[in-house]
């Protein structure tokens, strides 16, 4: 009899990667809040997934799905101009933030196509799915997204810093 992982280890393993595409998705400023969300939701559901279910993709899904609800929300309740918003969270190891800022210019399916196949890893299927499109619409939108980023962001391999626009 195969059993469960235990939920702290779903956590661990997987949790990175989940908090890398809510960043991509939401930003550094309401990341934290869509993670947080998404264990809460997957640790309610976690003992009715099956056993050969695909984890990530299914971490990924309710992601996503929290990146709706959290933008839906942030539109029907402004944030008032005389507060100061929370600082958003950016861990040391993240330098990349005009990275960041050009991930987050791109067009919502092309960012979501890109944050889910090339920082969560999911194969094309598994983002097609959560899209709700199909394998190679979820293909030309990371394929897209990606051209976008190479003409708009460039690295400087010398000394680590980008040079924006350069081709």
């Amino acid at each position: 009899m195969t059993v469960k992982q235990p939920f702290e280890t779903i956590v661990s393993d997987h949790g990175r990667t989940v908090l890398r595409v809510c960043r991509a998705v939401l930003g550094p400023v309401d990341a934290d809040d869509a993670w947080s969300e998404t264990f809460l939701s997957a640790m309610t559901a976690y003992p009715d997934l099956p056993l050969d279910a695909n984890i990530e993709a299914w971490l990924v899904t309710i992601a996503h799905r929290k990146a709706i609800d959290i933008t839906r929300a942030r539109t029907r309740h402004p944030i008032p101009t005389d507060t100061l918003p929370e600082a958003p969270s950016v861990p040391p190891t993240e330098p990349d933030h005009d990275l960041a800022a050009a991930l987050a210019r791109l067009p919502t399916k092309q960012k979501h196509a890109v944050a889910y196949h090339y920082l969560a890893g999911l194969p094309y299927a598994h983002v097609a799915d959560i899209l709700g499109g199909t394998t190679a619409a979820a293909r030309r939108s990371a394929a897209d997204g990606i051209a976008a980023l190479r003409r708009t962001y460039r690295r400087n391999p010398e000394d680590g810093t980008s040079r924006k626009g350069d081709t």
